[in-house]
């Protein structure tokens, strides 16, 4: 793993890299964070997904806020003082049009590359991370080819930002993972998102896992094993049928 900044429009986005071992190139993945910010359990994600045999490249979507400690997954959203600096200090700030921003130089960095091979890249996010996938796939759809989000919030709602809203303009194939107990994507939102695709004649699929909101990440209480690693057969499912190694 390697840390750099990447320049975007609103100063140097913190980013962490993985490569797969041997000699490149390799097609590329950027991983959206969850809302609890950059931490061992998130590094872990990117440094396991490196090992099948992709560029992974991992950003901080908080880096507007400033330099910041590992936030604790069990307590951050429970306790109201810890919730507030988070709402008011990081969420606020990482907000779709400014990830969207940071993403166009998210994508020209690994385009710049030598060791990334050329053409579309994937994506991938979790809670929030999976809200940025799909815009992301919505918002640059001739550079991404695959949107995976799992356990992702709010994917279709009446926010102008929602993004089934993109699904006409959207070329990727696209995963989605939500779960049983997920008021952030209730049944309704998911049908929603399922016809929204339909409609638009997106590859896709969208399934429900027997688990919690925050299934995947090993530091939540909602971390559920055998969840987690239905997301790694699923995951390099995904980007395997669009990408050729």
């Amino acid at each position: 793993m390697s840390e750099l900044g990447i320049e975007t429009r609103d100063g140097t986005c913190r980013s962490f890299v993985y490569r797969p071992a041997g000699g490149g190139p390799w097609p590329a993945v950027l991983v959206y964070m969850d809302g609890i910010g950059i931490r061992p359990a998130m590094l872990a994600v990117g440094e396991r997904l490196a090992t099948y045999g992709y560029l992974v490249l991992l950003p901080d979507l908080f880096y507007r806020s400033g330099p910041y400690a590992p936030m604790d997954a069990r307590t951050v959203f429970s306790d109201p003082a810890q919730r507030k600096v988070l709402m008011e200090k990081f969420l606020a700030l990482a907000t779709p049009a400014n990830v969207m921003s940071d993403t166009a130089a998210f994508i020209g960095w690994l385009a710049a590359q030598p060791d990334v091979r050329p053409g579309p890249i994937s994506t991938t996010g979790y809670c929030l991370g999976g809200f940025m996938s799909l815009t992301a796939a919505g918002t640059f759809p001739e550079r991404v080819a695959a949107a995976a989000s799992y356990h992702g919030g709010r994917l279709a709602t009446d926010a102008p930002e929602s993004p089934h809203r993109l699904a006409p303009r959207m070329q990727a194939r696209v995963y989605v993972a939500g779960a049983v107990e997920d008021q952030t994507f209730t049944d309704e939102m998911k049908q929603r998102l399922e016809r929204a695709l339909s409609e638009a004649g997106v590859e896709h699929t969208i399934e429900t896992y027997p688990a919690r909101h925050g299934f995947v990440l090993s530091d939540t209480l909602a971390y559920d094993p055998a969840a987690a690693e239905r997301h790694w057969r699923t995951l390099p499912a995904l980007l395997d049928a669009t990408t050729a190694h």
